[in-house]
């Protein structure tokens, strides 16, 4: 009987886990990588171990190493750990930085593992963009090619509008993603865009451009996260609770974010992904 891979490390992925772990079980691997709970109890246990070994690698070897999806997960896992320790998080304004004791509330939402394991996916999906065109109806008997990518929140609500409601999840989702991996990765990009740095105060639009602010991506966040719940596939892909859970923690889903992107990868974060959404 073929074997069916019950993990969603590559091959790579658990040759790197096992040659951290213990080298001595590398004669075994055939049989680790079927094993869900083994690899799991690996990077639980060596978690420490694993972050410590990537982030000596330069970026070219982790790239070429291990996939991105492993990377992510060893860096939320590493974050919870760190968090614990720590007891709070840090909001940012425009001008200060306030500490807010909210690190147990983290550390407890990322023990739902299938939150973290969102959350590294979502990571994920952002190391590569999605472009495409479509034709559009702008009136009745009047069609216009719009070209989308799916790092520009206004091009995908026009998208998401020009769907009907039973194919519209993946853009839900895909705008609540976006939303809270600029408001995790690049908090610093928002407040820039969105006001001037040396006044705090609001810029303009700029030809017509809106401009969000931090609390509008909360905002749209939550909301889509929200909508993708309530669609219908969300029961058939088991994602309810997930989403769900994204929906009510918002706030404490971009912590773990913001943790990584100003501790891990302040200096690797803009070869990791492709670009910047447009505002």
């Amino acid at each position: 009987m073929a074997h069916t891979r019950v993990t969603e490390l590559s091959e790579s992925d658990i040759l790197f886990l096992v040659e951290t772990v213990d080298p001595a079980l590398l004669s075994k691997i055939d049989a680790i990588k079927y094993d869900h709970d083994i690899i799991e109890s690996m990077m639980e246990q060596q978690t420490r171990r694993l972050f410590q070994r990537i982030m000596s690698m330069d970026e070219e070897t982790i790239t070429t190493t291990i996939t991105p999806r492993f990377l992510f997960e060893i860096l939320l896992r590493t974050a919870q750990r760190d968090l614990e320790r720590r007891t709070y998080t840090v909001e940012r304004t425009a001008t200060q930085r306030i500490p807010v004791f909210d690190g147990r509330e983290v550390v407890s939402f990322l023990n739902n593992k299938a939150v973290l394991k969102y959350l590294a996916d979502m990571l994920t999906s952002f190391t590569r963009i999605e472009s495409f065109t479509l034709r559009v109806r702008v009136r009745k008997g009047i069609w216009r090619k719009i070209r989308f990518n799916d790092m520009d929140i206004d091009n995908l609500l026009r998208f998401c509008q020009s769907l009907d409601e039973e194919h519209r999840f993946s853009s839900y989702k895909r705008i609540a993603d976006l939303c809270l991996f600029v408001l995790g990765m690049f908090p610093e990009y928002i407040t820039m865009d969105y006001r001037y740095p040396s006044s705090s105060d609001a810029r303009p639009r700029l030809f017509g451009r809106l401009r969000r602010s931090i609390e509008d991506y909360e905002e749209e966040g939550r909301r889509f996260y929200k909508l993708a719940e309530e669609h219908r596939d969300a029961t058939l892909l088991d994602m309810v609770e997930v989403l769900h859970q994204l929906h009510n923690k918002f706030n404490l889903a971009k912590k773990p974010l913001n943790f990584i992107s100003e501790h891990y990868l302040q200096f690797r974060r803009e070869n990791l992904f492709s670009s910047l959404p447009s505002n």
